[in-house]
């Protein structure tokens, strides 16, 4: 199969139904072959971001291109903070997605049996999937994805309100799937999880990308005053109409 990768997003500006930029002048280039964290203050722009290279959004202004202009629908995938699941089991959950992508229904079976088995999801696979706990869920979430085999895998926030030992699952999944070829977008606000997973950081501001740098490097020395002390735990905030605020008292 032809790479889709690397997606280029060029000037991006993204802007409300009120005209307020919410995403401004957002130039990157995502590359296969590493995991991309993005982290930043709640209200960054990180869920949109995701959602705009994924294509649930349409840029106000910009272009956004995967390789050779591909058509990337079927190669690319996206679990959301809070998955939504469908009606049924479990096993159609993932059934239901193959066949949005034209997988044949005598392939299926088997592909839904390794990622339930990969997913540690296979005593839960006939249960109705909106009765499940939101680890479980958030998993088959995951395995939905995974069946599909994505050259890109966009997570936001997976581990958002689990359990220590839930988000381990979950990190180990998302590994996993890293491991078989298959690059990694994903936003956190736990930068401990970010140091873990992380091969490059983009480090978003107020709609801005004031830095993209590997991990290693952006830990030990970020080169943007707010990502220092972001790294640093400091409140980072904000007012319309005024410049940025920080807080080194009130680290998190």
């Amino acid at each position: 199969m032809t790479s889709i990768l690397p997606l280029k997003l060029s000037n991006i500006w993204f802007r409300s139904r009120e005209g307020i930029p919410l995403i401004k002048e957002l130039s990157l280039e995502l590359d296969a072959g590493t995991r991309t964290i993005i982290i930043g203050p709640n209200g960054a722009g990180k869920s949109l971001l995701l959602r705009l290279c994924h294509g649930l959004l349409r840029p106000t202004e910009g272009h956004i291109k995967w390789q050779n202009n591909t058509i990337a629908q079927h190669a690319q995938a996206m679990v959301f903070q809070r998955p939504v699941m469908l009606r049924r089991s479990a096993r159609a959950n993932i059934d239901y997605a193959l066949s949005l992508h034209n997988v044949a229904k005598a392939e299926r079976a088997d592909i839904i049996e390794e990622v339930l088995q990969r997913t540690g999801m296979t005593r839960q696979a006939d249960a109705p999937a909106r009765v499940l706990s939101f680890g479980e869920q958030q998993r088959l979430a995951i395995a939905r994805a995974w069946a599909l085999k994505p050259q890109i895998l966009f997570l936001d926030e997976p581990t958002a309100s689990l359990d220590p030992s839930a988000s381990h699952q979950i990190e180990e999944l998302i590994q996993a799937i890293f491991d078989q070829g298959t690059k990694i977008v994903m936003t956190t606000h736990d930068l401990g999880q970010a140091r873990r997973l992380a091969d490059e950081v983009l480090f978003l501001h107020r709609g801005r990308l004031l830095e993209q740098a590997p991990a290693e490097t952006f830990f030990e020395t970020p080169h943007n005053d707010l990502a220092q002390a972001f790294v640093k735990g400091e409140l980072l905030w904000w007012k319309r109409g005024e410049g940025p605020r920080r807080d080194p008292k009130h680290a998190r």
